[in-house]
C-alpha cells in the first residue's frame, strides 16, 4: 500500500506571490500544446493545407482563454452551483484548483469558434488540428489534482499493491487522478496521434477525441468518488459519467458524419 506524498501546493515563492504547482501544470499543458502542434504541421498532409507556427500561437491565445473561463466556470456550474453564489470571488481563485474539464471542452469550442471566424478556417479542420494536442495537457491538469490531493478514489483493497492512504481520509483509496491521467490523458493520447498521423475525413479527428474521451473518462469515473450521482431507469451514475455520455452518443454520430462523405479530407 503506498502513502500519498502530500507535497507542498506551493512550489516556489517569489516575495509577495507564491507559484503553485497547480499552475505549473497548465503551464506545462500550454507548452506542450505548442510543442505538439509544430510537430504535427510537418506531417505532410497538414502542411500541404499551410497551417502555419503563427497559427498554433494565435490558437493557444484563444485555447487558453477557453480553457480556463471554462473549466472555472463548468466546475462551479456542474458541481457546486451553491458555492458560486454563497462565495463569487472563489471562481477567480484558480490555486485553489478545481477545473472541469467538461467546461473546459465547451471554452475550447467556443474559443475555437471564435478563431477560425478570425482566421477564415474552417471549424471542422480547426478541432481536428487541436484534436491531438489536447490529451496530454490534460494529464497534466490531473498530475496537478494529485498534488493537491484532489479528487480522491474510491475505497480501495488494501491487498491492492497502489492502494494509497490519501491525506485527510481514514482507507486507502484508487488513486483516481493518475488513473486519469494515465488512461484519459496518455492512453488517449497514443491512440488519437496515431489516429491523426494520416490523412483523415473532415471532422473524424475532431469526433474521434470527443468519443474516445467520453469512453476513456466513463470508465475511470468507476474510481473515483463522485462529486455526486444521477439515478434515472434504475441506473445510478456518477456526476462525471453523465457529463461523458453525451461526448460518446455525440462523437459516434459525429464520425458516422464525418465518414458519409470521406472526400472532405482533413485540413
Amino acid at each position: 500500500m503506498l502513502i500519498h506524498p502530500n507535497p507542498d501546493p506551493v512550489a516556489f515563492t517569489l516575495g509577495p506571490l507564491s507559484v503553485h504547482w497547480y499552475g505549473l501544470m497548465y503551464l506545462v499543458a500550454f507548452v506542450q500544446f505548442v510543442a505538439l502542434g509544430r510537430l504535427r504541421i510537418r506531417l505532410p498532409h497538414v502542411a500541404v493545407i499551410g497551417w502555419k507556427k503563427e497559427d498554433i500561437d494565435d490558437m493557444l491565445f484563444y485555447g487558453v482563454l477557453g480553457v480556463i473561463l471554462g473549466g472555472r466556470i463548468g466546475e462551479f456550474i456542474f458541481y457546486r452551483p451553491a458555492e458560486l453564489f454563497s462565495n463569487p470571488l472563489e471562481l477567480f481563485m484558480v490555486w485553489h484548483g478545481g477545473m472541469s474539464f467538461h467546461g473546459g471542452f465547451i471554452g475550447v469550442l467556443i474559443a475555437m469558434y471564435l478563431w477560425s471566424r478570425r482566421s477564415g478556417r474552417h471549424l471542422a479542420d480547426v478541432y481536428d488540428f487541436i484534436a491531438p494536442l489536447v490529451p496530454l495537457g490534460y494529464a497534466a491538469g490531473r498530475i496537478g489534482n494529485f498534488i493537491n490531493h484532489e479528487l480522491p478514489g474510491r475505497i480501495a483493497s488494501v491487498d491492492l499493491p497502489w492502494a494509497m492512504m490519501w491525506p485527510g481520509l481514514e482507507q486507502p483509496v484508487h488513486p483516481s487522478p493518475i488513473y486519469q491521467a494515465l488512461v484519459d490523458g496518455v492512453l488517449l493520447f497514443i491512440v488519437l496521434w496515431w489516429f491523426a498521423s494520416k490523412p483523415r475525413p473532415r471532422l473524424a479527428v475532431g469526433s474521434m477525441f470527443v468519443l474516445l474521451y467520453g469512453c476513456t473518462r466513463f470508465f475511470t469515473e468507476y474510481f473515483r468518488t463522485p462529486d455526486y450521482v444521477v439515478s434515472a431507469f434504475g441506473v445510478t451514475i456518477s456526476a462525471g459519467q453523465m457529463l461523458s455520455a453525451p461526448m460518446i452518443a455525440g462523437g459516434i454520430i459525429l464520425l458516422w458524419i464525418a465518414y458519409k462523405k470521406p472526400s472532405a479530407i482533413s485540413k
